[in-house]
């Protein structure tokens, strides 16, 4: 059914997205802005760049930088401290026999780090990261370089997401997505297959039984 799977990495295969929301609601408070959940849950997703903007049209006048450098210091102190696997993440890889990539809005050395650290990264083949592209989620190019440097069709590709963004790029590049919801519910508007967990939706796409 499928020539390769492509799996988005925040959130998806690595539990990143809970660290990222603490440690960026602290980043925010130690500049005087007590932000809630739901604003940090609009940034699930997005790229940096991209995020950085939603932020000073919200908090005009907010100094990015600061911001930016309080929580990255935050967030690499703590998954260098534990940086843990989404269920079914190991299950999954070890069952799949068709070729791997790792679609991130994370930047290159970020995404190789963590990749590294939670011991994934023999599992893929290539590392797609918002520093490859020009356009980063839900534009669908993030997508259809995976699938060039895999040398297979996009419409041929599995993908695995847990963000809106990240399933309507997928969405957009012509593949198969399957969406499981991490800090942020969804009913999947850009999904073929919404899951509960990466085994459950696997099972959902036909990938395994």
């Amino acid at each position: 059914m499928y020539d390769a799977v492509l799996f988005d990495l925040d959130g998806t295969l690595v539990d990143t997205e809970s660290v990222a929301l603490h440690t960026g609601m602290a980043a925010f408070a130690s500049l005087g802005h007590n932000v809630s959940t739901a604003f940090m849950h609009a940034l699930v997703g997005k790229d940096q760049a991209t995020a950085s903007v939603i932020i000073a049209q919200i908090l005009p006048g907010i100094d990015i930088d600061a911001l930016n450098d309080a929580w990255r210091a935050a967030f690499t102190a703590s998954i260098a401290r534990e940086l843990r696997l989404k269920p079914g993440v190991l299950a999954l890889l070890s069952a799949i026999t068709l070729p791997m990539a790792i679609v991130t809005s994370s930047g290159r050395t970020e995404a190789l780090a963590k990749t590294q650290k939670a011991g994934l990264t023999a599992h893929f083949q290539t590392i797609v990261s918002v520093n490859d592209v020009t356009h980063a989620k839900p534009h669908p190019e993030p997508f259809l370089l995976a699938a060039a440097r895999l040398n297979v069709a996009p419409t041929r590709c599995l993908v695995f997401e847990d963000s809106d963004t990240g399933a309507e790029a997928a969405h957009r590049a012509g593949c198969t997505v399957v969406q499981i919801p991490d800090m942020q519910p969804s009913t999947g508007p850009f999904a073929h297959h919404l899951a509960p967990d990466l085994l459950t939706g696997a099972a959902m796409a036909g990938l395994v039984i």
